[in-house]
């Protein structure tokens, strides 16, 4: 039986590498020498340099920065509200990500799943909670959201993080889906 053909990275154009501006081509040799490959989002978004940049510079901000959120729960509200926006690249590539600052091969797969039976704390639990309620119904946020967040230890700061990934994520879904951006293999494996 022979293997499907990989789906191609976008259903928009996708330049080569030599084609792109240099800060872009440099940022995605710079990640395929880390990572070992190109990962889809950096081609497809390079159709557009400038959103490219923006987007990239964003997601840098909310997701690198340090704080009271680990990098692995920046992950985690990735990937549930990717899930939960049935976006396939993101839950793929979020899900590696999340497990390997995790060091935890199950928990990807928990979260994508079903986050309240996943092994995370209550406080994690309280914070996609929070991160799935901006995604859906962000106009019902009220203040005993906030009061829900605070009796968790989180602060103001982590509010507008756990706000800003989901609703930065929101973007990044829909865009994921409506380009058919596929998840690069080698996501399934990482961490495991």
């Amino acid at each position: 039986m022979t293997q499907p053909q990989p789906a191609p990275a976008s259903r928009f154009p996708v330049p080569e590498l030599q084609d792109m501006p240099d800060d872009i081509r440099q940022r995605i040799v710079a990640v395929q020498e880390k990572s070992g490959f190109i990962p889809n989002v950096f081609l497809a978004l390079a159709h557009r340099p400038d959103e490219f940049r923006a987007f990239f510079a964003y997601h840098d901000a909310l997701m690198e920065k340090p704080g009271n959120l680990t990098k692995a729960e920046r992950e985690m509200i990735v990937v549930a509200t990717s899930s939960m926006n049935q976006c396939q690249y993101c839950v793929v590539a979020h899900g590696a990500i999340l497990r390997i600052r995790a060091k935890n091969p199950l928990i990807a797969d928990q979260v994508a799943t079903n986050y309240r039976k996943a092994d995370i704390t209550p406080r994690q639990k309280a914070m996609i909670d929070f991160a799935m309620k901006v995604s859906q119904t962000a106009q019902q946020v009220g203040e005993a959201d906030f009061d829900a967040l605070k009796a968790h230890g989180f602060n103001e700061e982590d509010v507008w993080d756990i706000a800003a990934i989901s609703a930065f994520f929101g973007l990044s879904n829909r865009m994921a889906n409506v380009t058919n951006m596929r998840p690069n293999t080698e996501f399934y494996a990482l961490g495991r």
